[in-house]
């Protein structure tokens, strides 16, 4: 299926500028970075034209966080300008970024949970009186918000919010400091796609109006190409491309980000799932941290040579999940079995049944970043010949030699098997995880947002390698929010709210606004 036809954009409603004058626009020119010896930005130029919307595209560690940190303040370039409008501004730090109408929406939320909306916005000011005048306070911004195309609870506590609401409110905290040109990262990472969709719809209605201009930091190209109007491409720390959407394709996209660099060829599924069940799941039941029931009787089934993907917006118990599948929290009720013996994930059980994991942020999950990348290429293997001599004895020269097999097998990039694993790039360490638990035969895979914040190369790699387990076999268990991830991937979809399974679907079926209101908790 292509991903492409698949987004059907929410109409776009234009909205007149505000204050009648029109959004300025932002231009970055030839602007040079360094840190110490590194070059991060290398004579960087873009042009935000005044009422569209651009879209900054670039794998992991290209330069787009330094670019924007550039312009707003963070970081003071080494060479170069920032023109807003048609005047040349020195932006020294972000509160001088404000004053010239410059405005950011990070990609993790930054309001203050237990405050309201209104006491967000409030406090957000660059000068906030000593004693506030909270019903002027209030009358001021219900009347700002008149002048928006969606509406937000000014008094409800930010954590009580679901994530599209606090989407919203975070842009209406910017134009609510006055921002004209608005700078979003990675905006729908944690929102359904009907959120999705409809947030940017009203944003690129906003700048169509004239009310703002917009730049983008994104890693989907079915939003590039829906909503935005030009695009710039970085790789490496320079210029690798830019223009309009219109006269680029995401393959022509994909081959600006990655130059010549070498991506695994997709790999096609081969043949229908098998019948027999691998993994079950019956009545599972699972508290949060705090105690609180995270888990509500959630029934699955994932068959020999089937990836299942598990849809969801975050918080709705896929870290619980795979928590209990990988043995690191104790289930309160229900069974899991593998095969037709039951499954409690000790290691034992792991090593007979052989259930591997590859966990969200595998740096902190999955590894022991202080100690090297042979040694933690070996966690599955220590206790076992040849690593393992007699019954307590390591040979280091053999764990090493596995290493350096497994390193060349999965272009893991690495100064050396001895290198502290915590030195690698993201997409390198997951490699390495990957390296190992893949590396031996697999009969189960639970892998959750297994290429998050990866760059493009790094997520073809991945998601070849997970395929190809699938097609020889292996029963995958795929959670991600990345629902393009899993239309692609997956065999089977579920989606997860509240702790359950409420919706079940193939890829071919699937219909995005059922998807998105199951996600949503409807």
């Amino acid at each position: 299926m292509n991903v492409m036809s698949r987004i059907v954009p929410q109409p776009i409603i234009p909205l007149g500028p505000a204050d009648g004058a029109p959004a300025p626009g932002l231009e970055a020119v030839a602007i040079t970075k360094r840190f110490g010896a590194f070059t991060a930005l290398d004579a960087v130029s873009l042009k935000l034209r005044p009422g569209t919307v651009h879209a900054l595209l670039g794998e992991n560690g290209a330069g787009k966080s330094t670019l924007v940190k550039c312009i707003m303040g963070f970081y003071r370039p080494d060479e170069g300008a920032v023109v807003v409008g048609d005047r040349e501004v020195v932006i020294g730090d972000p509160r001088a970024a404000q004053t010239h109408g410059l405005g950011m929406v990070y990609q993790h939320f930054t309001l203050v949970p237990r405050m309201t909306v209104l006491e967000n916005l409030v406090m957000a000011r660059a000068s906030v009186p000593a004693v506030i005048d909270w019903r002027a306070e209030r009358r001021r911004l219900a009347a700002f918000l008149d002048t928006m195309p969606f509406t937000v609870d000014v008094d409800a506590p930010v954590a009580t919010l679901a994530a599209g609401d606090k989407q919203k409110a975070e842009i209406v905290k910017q134009l609510y400091l006055d921002a004209r040109v608005l700078i979003l990262d990675e905006p729908t990472s944690v929102l359904t796609p009907d959120e999705a969709d409809e947030m940017l719809g009203l944003i690129r209605g906003m700048a169509l109006a004239g009310r703002l201009s917009v730049l983008i930091i994104t890693h989907k190209f079915r939003e590039v190409m829906a909503f935005a109007d030009d695009v710039t491409v970085l790789r490496r720390g320079r210029l690798a491309g830019s223009g309009a959407v219109a006269d680029h394709t995401p393959d022509s996209l994909a081959r600006l980000m990655i130059g010549d660099s070498s991506t695994a060829v997709p790999v096609e599924r081969r043949g229908p799932p098998g019948t027999a069940a691998r993994l079950r799941i019956a009545g599972l039941r699972a508290d949060d941290d705090g105690g609180l029931p995270a888990l509500h009787g959630v029934d699955l089934t994932v068959r020999m040579g089937e990836i299942v993907g598990v849809a969801g917006v975050s918080g709705n118990g896929q870290v619980e999940l795979v928590q209990v599948l990988a043995g690191q929290r104790a289930a309160t009720a229900g069974s899991v079995s593998i095969g037709d013996e039951p499954y409690r994930a000790t290691r034992e059980e792991m090593r007979r049944h052989k259930v591997h994991c590859l966990p969200e942020e595998p740096l902190r999950n999955a590894c022991v970043p202080g100690m090297s990348v042979a040694e933690n290429m070996a966690f599955r293997s220590f206790d076992e010949p040849p690593i393992a001599r007699g019954r307590w004895w390591l040979d280091p020269a053999a764990m090493r030699r596995a290493a350096l097999d497994l390193i060349a097998r999965y272009r893991v990039k690495t100064t050396g098997p001895d290198a502290p694993i915590a030195t690698l790039s993201g997409g390198n360490v997951q490699r390495a995880v990957l390296a190992r638990e893949l590396s031996r035969e697999v009969d189960v895979l639970i892998a959750a947002n297994p290429v998050f914040g990866l760059d493009f190369a790094a997520v073809a790699d991945i998601h070849a390698q997970i395929v190809e387990a699938r097609n020889r076999g292996t029963a995958v268990l795929l959670v991600s929010e990345d629902l393009d991830e899993l239309l692609e991937l997956s065999d089977r979809l579920v989606v997860m709210s509240h702790g359950a399974i409420v919706h079940e679907t193939t890829p071919a079926a699937a219909d995005l606004t059922v998807i998105g209101r199951c996600m949503a908790g409807h």
